[in-house]
This record gives C-alpha cells, sequence and structure tokens, in this order.
C-alpha cells in the first residue's frame, strides 16, 4: 500500500534495503533527543531483526524523489483493558530539511488508516521527551493528546 500526494510524498512499508537509512535514522534521532550514541552495528542488527519478523511489528517509510525522508516503527501491546492492541509509534524520525513539509502526517495517516482496518486495534500511542516542543506541537496537529501516564523504566542495557 502507498500514497501519494501533490507533495510528491511517498509512504510504504519498510522493506530490507532501507534497513541502512532507518538504522542511520535512527541512530540520528537518539543523537538529536536524548544526546545518546547508539552503536551502529547493534542498531542495525536491532532494525534488521525488527523487520524480519512482523510479530513484532514493522516499519513505515516516507520517500520523496526515490530518497528516504522520514520513518517510524509500529510495534504491538496487548491492552487486558481494551481487549485489544494498543499500536506505540517508535522510532519517528523526519529529515530536519524535511519537517513541516506533511512527513510526518503522512506516516502518521498510513498508520491510522492501517490501523482503524483492524478489529482489534483499540488506539496508536507513543513518547516524547517533555522538552521537545516540535514533536509535541506536531502530534498535536494530528490529533493525538497527552495522557496522564508518566513513563518508568529498568534498563538491563546500560
Amino acid at each position: 500500500m502507498s500514497t501519494g500526494s501533490s507533495s510528491q510524498i511517498e509512504i510504504r512499508f519498510g522493506v530490507s534495503s532501507d534497513i541502512q537509512t532507518i538504522a542511520d535514522f535512527t541512530r540520528r534521532i537518539a543523537l538529536e533527543t536524548e544526546d545518546y550514541v547508539l552503536d551502529p552495528d547493534v542498531v542495525f542488527e536491532g532494525v534488521k531483526n525488527g523487520m524480519q519478523d512482523f510479530k513484532n511489528g514493522f516499519y513505515v517509510v516516507a520517500q520523496k524523489n526515490q530518497h528516504i525522508v522520514g520513518c517510524l516503527m509500529v510495534t504491538y501491546e496487548w491492552s487486558d483493558w481494551r481487549n485489544g492492541v494498543q499500536w506505540w509509534l517508535q522510532s519517528v524520525y523526519v529529515d530536519p530539511n524535511q519537517r513541516g513539509t506533511g512527513v510526518f502526517r503522512k506516516l502518521y495517516e498510513f498508520v491510522v488508516d492501517l490501523a482503524t482496518k483492524k478489529k482489534n486495534v483499540c488506539g496508536i500511542r507513543l513518547y516524547v521527551d517533555k522538552s521537545n516542543s516540535g514533536a509535541i506541537s506536531t502530534y498535536h496537529s494530528v490529533g493525538m493528546t497527552p495522557t496522564n501516564y508518566l513513563m518508568f523504566e529498568k534498563s538491563f542495557l546500560d
């Protein structure tokens, strides 16, 4: 499935030939938003493994003139409260030169369209650094709203 528009943004599922670009974008977003340097080999293998097994999720990419200008990953979380699957948007990245041109909106609309066609998807969520005002504004602009939840974690990798 892909969509075109007058702005020449094409949206499609990620494929194996996109792994390096998606891995590069993933590393860029970690550095940009959290000042965190990711190991390129680990991220490459992570994207490759994620792409090989649809049960983990899937990637969506945005293209302009045959160049990938944005991507995101969708992963799944079972919700017993809703008896359905919550889709999480992760590793969201849009090339800085393409921000504000509708790339994220097209990616998001593609995912929403997919999700609404599935009977078991109960919603779409993402997390964003509270200081990332540009992203927060973008998410508001597509109709997403903040939740009342804080995120906690226990990492086994640090």
